[in-house]
């Protein structure tokens, strides 16, 4: 059995309870909810959308930033996310709403001071959710969104300077080709899904304009990543393993590893704006 793409599966028990437990022991989703949070600038902020909110580590870091009577609406289309939000997250402020981004524009209550989308903008369909968000978003209203590294073509140079040794991705392949024969597909780069040159033609089209955009580095450790790819939707290698399996290898390829070996991920980060109305 493949492993659920990360697109998908994110409707799961197994995976939201493994995605809550990584959120509580780990800082990348909250950091990256921080960072996110401040420059959406949401400090008169009355209503905020958290977008692909999942179980609402973004929605807490906007909670802790927005005015006390604001509102803040946390989308998301998976069920079983939001159930886990619900239970950790207990904010009168905060509402949760189970529909796709696409279908943002139905769902919002009023005009949006700003929408804040953390570690998801890649997996939709994006000239449709940024149609979307202009139309949700007051003028001079912010649209705050990273995409990883990877799908954007970017990488940080501390993502380079801090190798000591293997990736832990690299070491799952050895050990699954070292102990069931795996055959990694082909190594090709592929091109990059959501570089910033479309992205900005895609903001363009949809009357959002560029303010700031920047690379930043996500330092982590190799326990971190671990825990990361324990998380279904995650696990590696591809291929017909089972998820025991999966784990067995990721057990092993680790053991070979040091835990507090640094890492770093580079994440493009892109903050919009729908213009303000001449007068």
């Amino acid at each position: 059995m493949a492993p659920l793409d990360a697109l998908l599966g994110w409707d799961e028990d197994t995976t939201a309870e493994a995605y809550a437990a990584f959120t509580r022991a780990f800082p990348m989703y909250s950091a990256t909810s921080r960072d996110l949070a401040r420059r959406a600038d949401l400090t008169d902020s009355r209503l905020v959308v958290d977008l692909c909110g999942g179980a609402g580590a973004t929605a807490e870091a906007i909670l802790e930033l927005v005015p006390i009577d604001a509102q803040v609406v946390s989308l998301d289309n998976a069920a079983a996310m939001q159930r886990v939000g619900r239970r950790t997250l207990a904010d009168p402020r905060l509402s949760w709403v189970t529909a796709p981004a696409e279908d943002l524009v139905g769902h919002v209550p009023g005009a949006a001071d700003a929408v804040v989308c953390n570690s998801a903008i890649w997996k939709t369909d994006v000239p449709q959710v940024f149609a979307a968000v202009h139309q949700v978003l007051r003028p001079g209203g912010r649209f705050v969104f990273n995409v990883g590294g990877g799908f954007a073509g970017v990488r940080h140079p501390d993502e380079t300077n801090v190798r000591t040794g293997p990736s832990l991705n690299t070491l799952i392949r050895q050990v699954a080709a070292r102990d069931h024969g795996y055959a990694p597909p082909p190594a090709a780069e592929p091109a990059p899904k959501l570089p910033l040159d479309t992205i900005a033609d895609h903001l363009s089209v949809a009357g959002l304009t560029v303010l700031d955009t920047e690379v930043v580095a996500q330092r982590s450790t190799m326990a971190e990543k671990k825990a990361w790819l324990s998380i279904p939707v995650f696990a590696r290698p591809d291929g017909d393993f089972t998820h025991a399996q999966r784990m067995d290898i990721l057990d092993k390829a680790y053991s070979l590893t040091t835990p507090d070996t640094p890492t770093v991920t580079s994440w493009l980060v892109v903050v919009a704006q729908r213009p303000r109305e001449l007068r």
